[in-house]
């Protein structure tokens, strides 16, 4: 993988996308929904030439499945405003809030029944993959170790 890579890892979702459109490398690997915020930012239309300029390609779908990143609300139990707070959690993950976080953020909703937006639905299906957090959280050190091993962050001429 570390010999494929066209450049030293470097930069965020977006700068991934420039990168295909750049002619620097053929793939780059990035979140959804910084997708659909490049392609409905009105404030830097570049981006959007990013964006349609790459299709998004979900791996694994016949197999084991995409990751796909989990995300999570906790209230502490010394927040000030611990009932505003519980509200605001419930209402995310409410019908109505999960819906417009995937029609405003391009995200996925995590409540089953609620609509994809139909930006995302362009997109097409794929498949999650059910690897357990526990699993992955198992795997963490050995994967950093690995990448510090191979000089992964320091790109294909390391």
């Amino acid at each position: 993988m570390k010999a494929n890579l066209a450049r030293k890892p470097a930069g965020n979702d977006r700068l991934q996308v420039k990168g295909v459109y750049a002619g620097e490398c053929d793939l780059a690997i990035g979140n959804t929904y910084y997708m659909g915020k490049m392609l409905t930012d009105d404030e830097h239309p570049e981006q959007k030439e990013w964006a349609n300029s790459v299709n998004m390609l979900f791996p694994n779908t016949e197999g084991r499945g995409t990751h796909v990143n989990v995300s999570g609300a906790i209230v502490a139990k010394n927040a000030p405003n611990q009932a505003n707070a519980m509200k605001l959690v419930e209402f995310l993950a409410s019908d109505k809030g999960q819906e417009m976080y995937a029609d405003v953020n391009s995200e996925y909703p995590v409540k089953e029944g609620v609509a994809w937006s139909d930006l995302v639905q362009s997109w097409g299906a794929f498949k999650s993959d059910p690897i357990s957090l526990n699993e992955i959280a198992d795997l963490r050190k050995a994967a950093s170790e690995l990448v510090d091993k191979v000089g992964f962050d320091e790109g294909p001429s390391s």
